[in-house]
């Protein structure tokens, strides 16, 4: 198979060669290239992706479950709406383009382009030369792309029409996360600096996190959010209880996120480190959890169940970049580190009236970055200076790019319902169904 080489910021043409598909994490993950062919390694191999994809798809379950309860009521339908769609775009748009861009691979370069279209390669062919389902390989790193997408949709709810929504989605997982992931994940200029992102700290929540926040700044505040006179009016969530069960859903979710990106499980040694990569990943979120109680009991008096749920993701953000190198301990202090993030960037960005709704900047761009730099701490192999600058890259090229197709999206079709739209409920006015019909009026 072809693939077309940019080495240079003009982003010049460098070369055509001959290359297998390459795993995703295969950059930051050594026994990844030493993963067994045929046979019961490739059965295994095959059988982590095949876990792994299928509990970060339960992701998108969870995303939406905690979207919906931290909406009001009369927005919850379209929440629901967004993130099965996001979902759905992100899978499409991953198999036409985006895997392309990704994880081929083109060593040391900035952009490239393989396999295009990836429908073209022979998707479910048992290809035990490379010791894994090619497949099984795809579908675990399409998920990754959908969870970058469910980031946005939960800053920029209640405020935000179908369509432009749907369209940011689109170039996105189709061009914007793939190409952050080929600096990394696909053996491109990052890894060539020695950046480390075991799981995607940086790669897939700060990346989200940096589009939520570009979306926020461009689209505004809710309507009635922050007033003239310095005040800030709360808009208390549809359902605790559901954000809950979202929250414990994209824990459970983690594991396959965290675990299965060990990327081979054909050895004693692969199943020994995912196992202890389950336990860090679990420990990291008791951590933040814990921490987050505390720390609002301590400032307001009373612990506040959205930050300890917010808690708990930032833990989980924060172990992802690297969950394997820590002992226990090492991972409860930086999950409870992150677990801290939330609670003391939420007021920084209302004081700042920034209106994100669920608090996923605080959680997947403030704790990503930290889980990013907190990797040296565990693993001295890999520089600080190049998870600085993975950190820096990755801010620049999103909140460019993103910035672009977020004032592209305003001045064009437009981005916001109108304010009588949006006072209603957007959905009535997106969707014409409601999530409550009998208490959402008048909310």
């Amino acid at each position: 198979m072809k693939r077309i080489l940019f080495r240079s910021a003009p982003l010049a043409l460098a070369a055509l060669a001959l290359a297998e598909p390459a795993l995703a994490q295969e950059a930051s993950t050594p026994n990844a290239a030493q993963a067994v062919s045929g046979g019961t390694g490739y059965i295994f191999n095959t059988l982590l992706f095949l876990i792994g994809g299928f509990l970060v798809m339960w992701m998108a379950a969870g995303f939406a479950m905690l979207e919906a309860g931290l909406v009001r009521s009369k927005n919850v339908s379209v929440q629901c709406l967004k993130n099965i769609g996001l979902y759905s775009i992100a899978g499409l748009m991953f198999w036409v383009i985006g895997y392309s861009i990704a994880y081929p691979g083109f060593e040391g370069g900035y952009f490239g382009i393989a396999d295009f279209p990836y429908a073209m390669q022979g998707v479910g062919e048992a290809d035990t030369g490379t010791g894994y389902s090619v497949a099984s390989d795809w579908f675990f790193q399409m998920v990754f792309c959908a969870t970058t997408a469910s980031i946005v949709s939960g800053t920029v709810a209640e405020r935000i029409k179908i369509v432009p929504f749907f369209i940011f989605v689109t170039l996105l997982t189709g061009f914007i996360y793939p190409v952050i992931v080929s600096w990394e994940w696909g053996a491109g200029w990052l890894d060539a600096m020695g950046f480390s992102d075991f799981a995607g700290s940086t790669l897939v929540h700060s990346t989200g996190g940096w589009a939520a926040l570009m979306g926020a700044l461009i689209i505004g505040p809710r309507l009635g959010r922050y007033g003239a006179d310095g005040k800030m009016a709360v808009f208390p969530g549809s359902s605790i209880p559901l954000a809950t069960l979202g929250t414990f859903i994209l824990w459970l979710g983690w594991f396959g996120f965290n675990g299965a990106s060990q990327l081979a499980m054909g050895t004693v040694g692969d199943v020994s480190d995912v196992s202890k990569i389950f336990v860090n990943t679990n420990m990291a979120a008791c951590g933040g959890v814990v921490v987050a109680i505390i720390f609002t009991q301590l400032r307001y008096g009373k612990a506040d169940i959205t930050m300890a749920l917010n808690g708990a993701l930032a833990g989980l953000v924060a172990i992802t970049a690297e969950p394997l190198t820590p002992n226990v301990g090492m991972a409860i202090l930086i999950g409870g580190i992150g677990g801290a993030l939330p609670v003391i960037f939420v007021p920084i960005l209302d004081k700042l009236k920034i209106d994100d709704v669920v608090g996923a900047i605080p959680v997947h761009l403030v704790a990503g970055i930290w889980g990013t730099l907190a990797v040296p701490l565990t693993n001295t192999e890999v520089p600080i200076l190049a998870q600085i600058t993975g950190v820096v890259a990755t801010g620049v090229f999103v909140c460019i790019t993103s910035g672009i197709v977020w004032f592209a999206l305003k001045a064009t079709i437009g981005v916001r319902p109108s304010e009588e739209e949006e006072m209603a409920g957007l959905d009535l006015g997106e969707t014409g169904i409601e999530a409550y019909p009998e208490f959402a009026r008048g909310t």
